[in-house]
């Protein structure tokens, strides 16, 4: 004789079957695409010529595990690394939970890098910004090939960076070869090796939110630095703190929301690097570590809330 089936256990039975019926009517979570987790990394340059082993503590309090290492003029950490030695920056790091993510060197540019890497390589260092060099306002088939002369004399530099683990990322910096969007994409297409890729900076793009955020899927996975970095009113002439500061993300007019959703859509795995220049270059852009530690992140509560809304 069939057992009775009481109430309790024919509403568990709907509900259940509800349960399923949901299930294969709608996709599985894990289809839909993970949110975007930046891997942060603390621009040394932000603290201007403070000492370095002030700086690396405040790594792990901006929820970045990196260094990015500047030297003089925007900062001098690069040259305290060489008055402390590698062994005691190393072991300073390591004291710190922090590992030196990136090296920039504009100074050196992008064909003088070498005996850099390789000193990057003992320290476990695997990025490396500069910009590029070439004839600079070009259009066309010129710009294409004044790029592609560029990407030819990377070579030897490059195999030297595939030695050492090392990506040469090269920054959209105003007044160069590679500054425009054509330029970075000719650069993405014709580079020969993944060890050459793009430090993509929103500040000396034009503040177009849709112009970026196409580009940035364009470039895809040719980005390895993305500078959470806004024009706001410029970096070249003093201005008072507040007008300064427009360059952080959440205080200028840019709105960084499309430009997440675009590095979430390529899978972006880089470095998010939130930055400003102050006026002069070698200051913090703010009095004491505290507050620049601070204001990084307002930024960085901004971004989060930008990625809530994607």
């Amino acid at each position: 004789m069939p057992l009775s089936r009481t109430p309790i256990d024919r509403r568990a039975f709907l509900a259940a079957s509800a349960v399923t019926a949901a299930s294969l009517a709608t996709p599985a979570f894990s289809l839909a695409a993970p949110m975007l987790k930046p891997k942060y990394i603390l621009g040394s340059c932000m603290y201007g010529y403070t000492a370095v082993g002030e700086i690396v503590p405040e790594v792990a309090k901006i929820g970045a595990t990196a260094l990015d290492i500047w030297p003089k003029v925007h900062g001098n950490q690069r040259e305290h690394l060489d008055d402390m030695g590698e062994g005691k920056f190393a072991a300073l790091l390591k004291q710190h939970d922090v590992t030196l993510g990136c090296i920039t060197q504009y100074k050196l540019g992008p064909f003088g890098l070498q005996q850099e890497m390789r000193l990057a390589q003992r320290l476990g260092c695997t990025t490396m910004v500069c910009g590029g060099s070439g004839p600079k306002n070009l259009k066309g088939k010129e710009l294409k090939a004044a790029v592609g002369h560029f990407v030819e004399q990377m070579k030897p530099h490059v195999e030297v960076a595939e030695e050492t683990g090392v990506t040469i990322a090269i920054e959209n910096h105003g007044n160069n070869l590679i500054d425009a969007p054509d330029s970075l994409k000719w650069l993405a297409e014709l580079r020969t090796s993944n060890n050459l890729g793009i430090a993509f900076a929103p500040y000396h793009l034009e503040q177009n939110e849709t112009l970026q955020s196409n580009l940035i899927r364009t470039l895809g996975s040719s980005i390895v630095m993305f500078y959470a970095w806004q024009h706001g009113m410029g970096c070249h002439k003093k201005l008072p703190k507040e007008q300064e500061l427009l360059q952080m993300p959440g205080r200028g007019d840019l709105d960084f929301v499309p430009l997440f959703a675009a590095l979430q859509d390529i899978k972006y795995q880089g470095w998010t690097e939130i930055f400003m220049h102050p006026v002069p270059r070698g200051i913090p852009i703010l009095e004491t570590t505290a507050d620049v530690t601070a204001e990084i992140n307002r930024s960085r509560e901004y971004i989060t809330k930008c990625l809530s809304t994607i």
